[in-house]
């Protein structure tokens, strides 16, 4: 199918693009249709996976639309930066249930995706969407405004919300947008203020593969702002050219900004510039500050992907009717729940955005002059966010649960203390000081941030570990600066002190090199938005509070009389008592779903001395039954033993389970040892109850215990890690994903680590996607797809399950002839590969039958025998939809 669309036309300002024309082909895959049913959803969606040529590229793409028929509203569905359009498979079922056509792609340079990255390009990324908008407007199954221009909305986080406003800006047609935690301008993402974000944007160049893999534009700007430190002007252009700022007045459709509290990559202010820009527009916009973030947290996936429906159910399918939320939604830490050790989630709102600088309260402060040091090299510097360091063990994190975790050298920063609050004080927004700044040299950088300090001054809090970095030109004659100190919404108590710091270094941002003083003073006092119409609603209350107390004595009585206690655990079972794990059917439901699961009627066993591998694509139900198996989160059907114990949150019997989950946050001007030894103490058990030194002679950390963690490798972390979790020498093992990010040296490392752990009878359980290192470390597997156990036993069993055939061929098989094979009597599936075809044997099906129907459709055939890989092996198990 040779699709021909006019390049640039439907434009709102198509010289901003420079190619003439434009063609979008199909490569591969056209009209090869296929049913997918996820969970235990009824309604099935229709996907085809196709290869696009678009502009001298080729676009991996996904097209997933609903099975009833009929013209519907479509979505294109953008990944985040280093991801793939898999990334986005199970939303885009999702909102196909939900009557969307939806189109997911990979953007240049991610994925099977060809091309280099641009870094959301006008010519490039952004031109390839438009290409693939035409290509929608001539789909049956999409809705049409008019001839050429389909009912199209857009979302995405990160780098894909920020080419859905692009998008937005430069193609009409797109109807409404879903932006999440992304940039507004990616210059002042970068280098904000004037300093270079080089944690950040070394993290960016690494995530996209290297330099190499860029434009050359923009590697060439990377490697000259990296070597100096200073961002340049034409830096700032290039990253402008390729922001959402740049169209910022031509953005005029409904907006629903997603911004992370926890993030130190794209803060709240990035969202604030777009809030502004886009409703001086008349477009509508609504901003949702969520827990999470770039730097961690809970990114409340379930709750934003319902108001992301939400949102376009209104503007794409015109449902009037439909409640898209609060104009201000905010998710507030509420505490810590007892059973997990989590931060409990509340949500405020208001009517209207207050921005970031309402109803200002002034604090005075207290603090003269001071001198601060700025060392040679800028080294040792301060520490506040570590990129890569997010999710549950991430910094902010334990900044929401009021750990603090900064760091600050004497001599290198100024302090300014308020008086004891005489009342508690809700910041919402971002504060503001001015200070006066004069340096020995002519250039100074200094990092402000505002810490929440207790009662006895030893306990400081930097709310979601955000400084502000701001360069000061010119200082030697000194200068009055305005700092602009990082949004946030935090609450100080009664009795705190606020304090504002102004630091020479930060780890990650580049300071001057060469040594200078600094003197500093205040100008005035702490300005604090206190944003006082933002507020939780008070909910009415229902009817049951008049009937509860008399229908309580009742339930009180009842249990008295028959001796029953149902919050009690069930007994241990005597005859479980040598078996590490039982799961009997095991059932947990999506939040606030009655008939989709998550994981449905789940059952294994787990003997003494087996490394399992638990395996499964993205959505398997793998971590979903890793966290019920911590006890993190209770299962709705099913019950898990361990040891003969019942899991509960809190069970006593955890304490013989160690685990290794999303990776640990270490104190990195901390040894190895040092940070073991201070996890340990956190527990409350006895010293002599860690086994530290033999947890450490199983990792295998050598001499590097002593040395500070920062110096450390990542497969040396990876490693520390893992002995973190062996502290105590749990019978229980559960490491999940534990060889990311580490080269194959160090992958065989950390595959020794686990078979040494179990060889004294201990049992690991891994999950892992990486099937060729599960195979040499494990030996016996789980695996399962859509929440559901597809097979378990030793590795040997399954990879050399008989009913599997490895056809080679001398020619590439195309999508269409292996579904053909897949269709034939005695087949129950094929799957292509790299050399041929994987078919799996329906009963009754023999090899010698397989060769003449594949004769018969002219496969070239080469050869055919039984596989022996695991990857094989899985794509059979779950029909080739990892």
């Amino acid at each position: 199918m040779d699709l021909r669309l006019p390049a640039l036309r439907s434009l709102r300002r198509p010289r901003r693009l420079t190619a003439a024309a434009a063609a979008v082909v199909v490569l591969a895959g056209a009209g090869t249709w296929t049913a997918a049913l996820a969970s235990e959803d009824t309604r099935t969606v229709r996907v085809s996976d196709q290869v696009m040529a678009v502009d001298g590229v080729r676009l991996d793409t996904s097209y997933v639309t609903p099975a009833d028929g009929g013209r519907h509203p479509a979505v294109l569905l953008a990944h985040g930066f280093g991801g793939s359009k898999q990334d986005m498979r199970r939303q885009a079922e999702d909102l196909a249930r939900d009557g969307y056509a939806v189109l997911t792609w990979s953007a240049r340079g991610f994925g099977r995706s060809t091309g280099k990255i641009g870094l959301n390009d006008p010519k490039g990324e952004v031109a390839d969407v438009s290409r693939l908008i035409d290509w929608l407007a001539k789909r049956p199954e999409v809705q049409l405004d008019k001839p050429g221009d389909p009912r199209v909305g857009m979302a995405g986080g990160s780098y894909g919300g920020a080419i859905s406003l692009l998008t937005a800006g430069y193609d009409h047609r797109v109807d409404a947008i879903a932006p999440a935690i992304t940039y507004w301008n990616l210059a002042d993402a970068l280098f904000p203020n004037g300093v270079f974000k080089k944690l950040w944007a070394g993290v960016f160049v690494n995530t996209g593969g290297g330099c190499a893999r860029f434009k050359p534009a923009l590697c060439r700007m990377y490697e000259r702002v990296a070597e100096s430190g200073i961002p340049d002007p034409a830096a700032r252009k290039l990253l402008e050219e390729r922001s959402p700022s740049a169209v910022g007045d031509r953005i005029k459709v409904p907006t629903l900004l997603v911004q992370g509290q926890t993030d130190s990559l794209f803060p709240l202010g990035q969202a604030d510039a777009a809030a502004k820009a886009i409703r001086a527009n008349g477009a509508p916009v609504d901003v949702d500050w969520i827990a999470g973030g770039h730097d961690g947290g809970d990114m409340e996936t379930s709750r934003v992907e319902a108001r992301v429906r939400a949102w376009f159910d209104r503007y794409l399918k015109g449902d009037k009717a439909t409640d898209t939320g609060p104009a201000f939604r905010i998710t507030r830490t509420g505490g810590i729940d007892s059973t997990d050790g989590t931060a409990q989630l509340r949500g405020a709102s208001a009517a209207a955005y207050p921005g970031l600088h309402d109803h200002p309260r002034a604090i005075p402060l207290t603090g003269g002059t001071q001198h601060i040091a700025n060392p040679a090299g800028a080294t040792p510097p301060g520490v506040s966010a570590l990129p890569g360091l997010g999710g549950s063990g991430g910094l902010s994190q334990l900044s929401a649960l009021g750990v603090g975790v900064s760091l600050d050298f004497p001599g290198q920063y100024a302090k300014f203390d308020s008086a004891p609050l005489t009342r508690d004080l809700q910041i919402t927004g971002a504060p503001t000081a001015t200070v006066h700044i004069a340096s020995t040299r002519d250039d100074a950088v200094l990092f402000g941030k505002v810490y929440d300090v207790g009662p006895d001054g030893t306990r400081q809090v930097l709310p979601a570990q955000l400084v502000a970095p701001f360069r000061v030109t010119g200082a030697k004659a000194g200068k009055d600066v305005t700092v602009t100190l990082p949004a946030i919404d935090h609450e100080v108590q009664k009795g705190h002190r606020l304090r504002l710091v102004l630091a020479s270094t930060d780890l990650g941002y580049a300071s001057p090199a060469a040594p200078a003083t600094y003197t500093v003073s205040l100008k005035g006092d702490l300005s604090v938005p206190t944003a006082p119409a933002v507020s939780t609603a008070a909910a009415p209350l229902p009817a049951w509070v008049w009937w509860l107390p008399a229908a309580g004595a009742v339930a009180a009585l009842a249990l008295l009389l028959t001796a029953r206690r149902r919050t009690a655990a069930p007994a241990p079972d005597p005859e479980l008592a040598e078996v590490p794990l039982v799961i009997e059917g095991l059932s947990k439901r999506y939040a606030g779903a009655t008939d989709r699961y998550a994981v449905r009627d789940l059952s294994f066993r787990v003997e003494k001395g087996q490394v399992l591998g638990l395996l499964g694509p993205n959505g398997a139900g793998k971590t979903t039954t890793l966290r019920m198996l911590m006890g993190l989160i209770r299962p709705d059907e099913g019950e898990i033993r361990v040891f003969g114990h019942a899991v509960r949150p809190g069970a006593s019997v955890l304490s013989r389970v160690g685990a290794f989950v999303e990776g640990a946050g270490f104190l990195p001007h901390l040894s190895g040892r040092e940070n073991l030894e201070l996890y340990w103490r956190a527990t409350g058990r006895p010293p002599e109850d860690a086994h530290l030194d033999e947890a450490l002679e199983i990792a295998g950390l050598g001499d590097a215990l002593a040395r500070a963690v920062r110096t450390y490798s990542q497969g040396m972390r990876q490693r520390l890690a893992i002995a973190q979790a062996m502290l105590g020498l749990p019978d229980l093992l559960i490491l999940d994903e534990p060889t990311n990010g580490l080269d194959p040296p160090q992958i065989r490392e950390m595959r020794e680590v686990m078979i040494r752990y179990a060889a004294d009878g201990r049992t690991v359980i891994v999950s892992s996607h990486l099937l060729a290192e599960v195979e040499q470390s494990c030996t016996h597997l789980v695996v399962m797809d859509r929440g559901r156990l597809v097979q378990a036993g030793p590795v040997r069993e399954i990879v050399g399950s008989g009913d599997t055939l490895l056809v080679g061929t001398a020619l590439p098989v195309e999508e269409p002839v292996a579904e053909k094979v897949g269709a034939l009597p005695g087949v129950a599936s094929a799957v292509r590969t790299d050399d041929g075809l994987l078919v799996r044997l329906a009963p009754g099906g023999t090899a010698e039958r397989l060769v003449v129907e594949l004769v018969r459709l002219e496969v070239p055939v080469a050869s055919v025998g039984p596989h022996r890989r695991l990857e094989d092996a899985f794509l059979t198990l779950i029909g080739g939809s990892a």
